[in-house]
């Protein structure tokens, strides 16, 4: 799997990008987005504005304390600026890389059964092109003619070069790919600014992105706590004067400040951004913050058998001979009926036969040898050579063949094919005319380590259920050996359809991976629907992600990532909140304590004075913004563990860390504004 190099948390240039685009987010048309940031860029702003009115009435020995106040007020909201600009330069610098992989192409269009050279940029979709070995591929399109190998190394970062070719679930090519053989016809399916890279780029970039429903109803619980502190701030300046006590309006703004949710509120927009950022270093593209979340809540994962829990060609595994006839005889035929078969299954026969009984493959043309192609309608292949009429295929046309020549069937066949089906492979039964030698047992390769790899998934909580056309008996196989939770034989388009309603009906969401055509109508339905990008155009614009690499198992990061951004904005809440208890301790008993001696218990940080106090809750309220930054770009580690486990971690950890935090950091900065003399 190949994977972008990731971006190094303070790159210098990013830092550079950040720091000009935070001062761009202070305008309030930007801030308004984020009502708790919006909340104390006003505050801000209110003490800034009676800051220079004490100026002029002369009050100094006000302005100094003010001057401070309204300094750390900006300083918060720059902060929060800053952690989400950093997110959004991080997808910026992905976004360059991409951009660097389109040029300026020149493309062969086809007019009237013409060539005619025109630029890339003036393609439109359905007309066509021809690109030949070495040439870019100028835009998104289906391979309507030809077959070539095509390197996808600019998009997907693989070196390995990929076959496309007309028909099937291999035809979709991306615009800025490069063939390197052949030749194949391209009809363009997009037009200038709607191709597959734009998307990438303006996704990486994040321009558009949406809000997910939990983010949005986070916000709206963060704007209904700051209304609740604002209508406690607003009662407590009557309050004070009733008993005798004057609070200040930059006072009244501080203790607001520090109130409210301003640690989350200035991470939240970080935390999602960064979220899309790590899948993209991972090489899977969300089209929106909804699909990602969507991931660390899935259920249940259907997944494809073939290239996805095995690795797609079945292979030779072994020779078993009948009656008399010697294993090597056996394996010497299978070969000689294999030397033409360019099929994955028959290359592995001859390797088989090489590597068990050095049997070398041998150069049959002066033998007048004359190949039998496999065809659906005969269901078997195999070579003439002189009287020799050597077969290999199903079992039962084998049998037909051999019985048309004269043959007696060995009795032990009829079991050798019952039991390799049985434990999921697939009997080749091979026969010289009127003689049977035996059969191939070809079976489907479980993929390495895919069997951990399911035994995670269940500890995150996840139902993995296998689609496979094959039958009943091959399918419970390659389920049971492979470890997948559950699987459905014989399955349809329409069957896969059918599960994953049946799954949204219960309450549950489901990840559904694909890569063609038959398989759009169940990634359009998936809550979360991973397309490859090797796969079809139409697989590719059903699915809410694009696995870059195509490569099927990669669903277990996917779900990782989306488990950490849920993870990291329960743990940075939950934070947030607790600091908040804890700032509590901080400023009510400095507000008060003159007036009301007896508060003087609650000061358990023992501050050096009213002043101080505020002035050091307020420091702290800023800076621990911008210590939080690397934690929500990188994000909470995940571990599979329950949610209940989750959970105790997170309120232990984030929770009560979230209420000892303030106490140090406050208590450490009172001593240096007490030391320093200034408030």
């Amino acid at each position: 799997m190949a994977e972008r190099k990731a971006t190094a948390l303070w790159e210098p240039t990013i830092v550079r990008g950040a720091l000009s685009d935070a001062l761009y987010k202070f305008d309030p048309r930007v801030q308004v987005r984020n009502p708790v940031m919006f909340v104390v860029e006003v505050a801000a702003l209110a003490v800034t504005i009676i800051l220079v009115h004490d100026f002029f009435e002369g009050h100094s020995t006000l302005a100094g304390f003010e001057l401070q106040i309204a300094l750390w007020l900006w300083f918060t909201v720059g902060f929060a600026n800053f952690a989400e600009a950093m997110a959004e330069g991080r997808g910026k610098a992905q976004a360059d890389n991409l951009r660097r992989t389109r040029t300026e192409t020149q493309a062969r269009q086809l007019k009237e059964n013409q060539e005619i050279m025109v630029p890339a940029t003036s393609l439109r979709r359905d007309d066509v092109v021809l690109v030949k070995a070495g040439e870019v591929i100028p835009g998104d399109g289906e391979v309507i003619e030809g077959v070539a190998a095509v390197n996808e190394a600019a998009i997907t970062g693989e070196s390995a070069p990929v076959i496309r070719e007309s028909g099937g679930d291999r035809s979709a090519v991306t615009g800025g790919t490069t063939v390197i053989s052949d030749w194949i016809k391209v009809r363009i399916t997009a037009n200038p600014g709607e191709t597959f890279l734009d998307r990438m780029i303006s996704l990486v970039e994040g321009a558009h992105r949406q809000r997910t429903p939990n983010e949005i109803a986070l916000s709206i619980l963060l704007a209904g706590l700051t209304i609740i502190f604002m209508l406690v701030c607003v009662s407590l300046y009557p309050f004070a004067l009733y008993g005798g006590t004057a609070l200040s309006l930059p006072v009244l703004v501080a203790l607001l400040v520090c109130l409210i949710p301003t640690t989350i509120g200035g991470l939240l927009s970080a935390i999602g951004i960064a979220g899309m950022d790590r899948l993209v270093q991972h090489n899977v593209l969300a089209m929106s913050g909804r699909a990602v979340e969507a991931a660390g809540d899935v259920d249940t994962l259907l997944l494809d058998k073939t290239g996805t829990i095995t690795l797609g060609n079945r292979m030779a595994t072994e020779f078993i001979p009948v009656l008399d006839v010697r294993a090597e005889d056996l394996a010497d035929a299978a070969q000689l009926a294999s030397l033409a078969d360019e099929t994955p299954e028959g290359r592995s026969i001859v390797v088989l036969a090489k590597n068990q009984y050095n049997l070398r493959g041998r150069e049959l043309a002066e033998r007048d040898a004359r190949f039998i192609p496999f065809s659906a309608q005969t269901r078997m292949s195999g070579v003439d050579i002189g009287t020799r009429r050597i077969r290999k295929g199903a079992a039962d046309q084998i049998v037909k063949f051999a019985r048309d020549n004269g043959a007696t069937i060995p009795e032990e066949l009829e079991g050798i094919v019952e039991r390799i089906a049985r434990n999921g492979g697939t009997p080749l039964v091979v026969a010289d005319e009127a003689r049977i030698y035996g059969v191939i047992h070809l079976k489907d390769i479980i993929k390495e380590g895919i069997r951990e790899r399911f035994a995670r998934l269940r500890a995150m909580g996840m139902r993995t259920v296998m689609i496979t056309g094959d039958n009943p008996l091959t399918a419970a196989a390659i389920a049971h050996e492979s470890g997948v939770d559950d699987f459905r034989a014989e399955a349809t388009p329409e069957t896969k359809l059918r599960l994953i309603r049946e799954e949204q009906a219960q309450g549950k969401l489901v990840a559904m991976i694909g890569d063609g055509t038959n398989d759009a109508p169940a990634l359009a339905q998936a809550d979360v629907g991973i397309a490859m990008n090797a796969g079809t155009q139409a697989a590719r614009e059903a699915g809410n992600m694009v696995d870059l690499d195509s490569n099927p198992t990669k669903i277990m990061e996917v779900v990782e990532i989306g488990k950490q951004l849920l993870i990291t904005r329960g743990a940075l809440t939950t934070f947030s909140i607790a600091n908040d208890v804890a700032k509590y301790f901080a400023i009510i008993p400095a507000m008060f304590v003159v007036e009301y001696p007896e508060l003087q218990s609650l000061n358990v940080m023992h501050l050096a004075t009213p002043q101080s106090a505020i002035l050091s809750a307020v420091i702290f309220n800023a800076l621990i913004i911008i210590a939080l930054i690397p934690l929500a770009l990188r994000g909470v580690q995940y571990r599979p563990l329950g949610a209940a486990a989750i959970l105790s971690r997170n309120l232990l950890l984030y929770g009560l860390g979230g209420v000892i935090v303030p106490f140090i950091g406050i208590k450490a900065i009172d001593l240096i504004v007490a030391a320093l003399h200034m408030a």
